[in-house]
């Protein structure tokens, strides 16, 4: 039983791994800003050599940080639920999400226009966690 678990953890961070090696350069560093860790735990919680498991809160930040395709995400979620069993609808897996659209300043500055639009998306995920009885 143990072992199946073990196998099942290492098969969705073998899934995010590949996620992440094929993102920009910098992607951990934006994950471990937007979590507020450091980059070592994205590493031991994305890394199939760690067997630290993912926390289900985060992936709704790990989604949206690392830009998952609806199919990138349905496999993550898959594999997810095998290694973990019933902790999807804690981690808002099944809340329903609508896109939202906002003309925002060009600050001319990748860095900063990163900043500021991580910085909305934390402002919306906490307004919502509000609306909807969260914490």
């Amino acid at each position: 039983m143990a072992r199946d678990i073990d196998e099942a953890v290492i098969a969705y961070k073998t899934l995010l791994a590949g996620i992440l090696d094929n993102r920009p350069s910098g992607t951990r560093q934006r994950l471990a800003s937007a979590l507020g860790k450091h980059r070592s735990f994205v590493t031991q919680v994305t890394s199939p050599a760690y067997d630290t498991p993912l926390p289900a809160r985060h992936l709704p930040t790990i989604f949206r940080v690392c830009h998952f395709s609806p199919a990138e995400q349905e496999r993550f979620l898959a594999a997810y639920e095998a290694a973990h069993p019933g902790r999807l609808p804690d981690a808002g897996g099944s809340e329903r999400l609508r896109p939202l659209t906002l003309m925002a300043p060009d600050f001319g500055d990748e860095k900063k226009n990163r900043q500021f639009d991580d910085a909305i998306a934390e402002l919306v995920q906490k307004m919502a966690a509000l609306a909807g009885g969260g914490e």
